[in-house]
């Protein structure tokens, strides 16, 4: 069975975090020690308030080699990649693998998150002056909750759309999955047609 993404996704944020928090709780107490000028031992890469960083010797040792720079800029290249996909993975949601569905004999079954994406969708789209639907089931596997995207027909009115949503596919996917609320976020968008020529 494969864990949710959301909880892979929290656990690489807090590895992520922990490290870059030890990293920055380790070079802290190493600056710091050295400019209160405190005893530290020898493998301790400041030695005094007068240290520095890097001494010029330590700048310009690599420069000259060949392969530096390409190393340099390739390792640069993958950490700013990797930063990037953290960052972009922050905004995504992530979908919903399946929903554990009560059976009433102190059991539980599972049911496909896309299963139920997917006929949701269907009777979503069913509807009268419903041109297409999309859903996205996201939240746990115990609270699922899901977004739906309409697309409605020039004609369509909202307000049918999503009462024909409400009472009749969103109520037969609770009933079906055994749910006591399936929590709804819908975003409706009218489909572009060109206007008529009226003469």
């Amino acid at each position: 069975m494969h864990a949710p993404v959301t909880a892979v996704l929290r656990r690489v944020n807090r590895v992520l975090l922990g490290l870059a928090g030890l990293l920055l709780v380790l070079a802290g107490g190493a600056v710091l020690a050295a400019g209160l000028d405190l005893p530290v031992p020898s493998w301790w890469p400041w030695s005094g308030p007068d240290d520095v960083l890097l001494a010029t010797a330590d700048r310009r040792r690599w420069r000259e080699e060949s392969w530096w720079w390409p190393t340099v800029i390739a390792v640069l290249g993958v950490v700013v990649l990797l930063a990037l996909w953290w960052l972009i993975a922050q905004f995504r949601r992530a979908r919903l693998a399946e929903v554990l569905v009560d059976t009433g004999d102190g059991d539980a079954a599972v049911l496909r998150g896309r299963a139920l994406e997917d006929v949701l969708e269907a009777d979503a789209a069913a509807q009268e002056g419903v041109a297409q639907a999309k859903v996205a089931l996201t939240g746990r596997r115990t609270a699922p909750r899901t977004r739906i995207a309409l697309l409605l027909e020039p004609y369509a009115s909202p307000g049918q759309a999503l009462a024909g949503l409400s009472g009749e596919a969103l109520a037969r996917a609770r009933t079906s999955a055994g749910l006591a609320a399936l929590p709804t976020e819908a975003r409706l968008r009218a489909v572009r047609h060109r206007a008529r020529r009226v003469t």
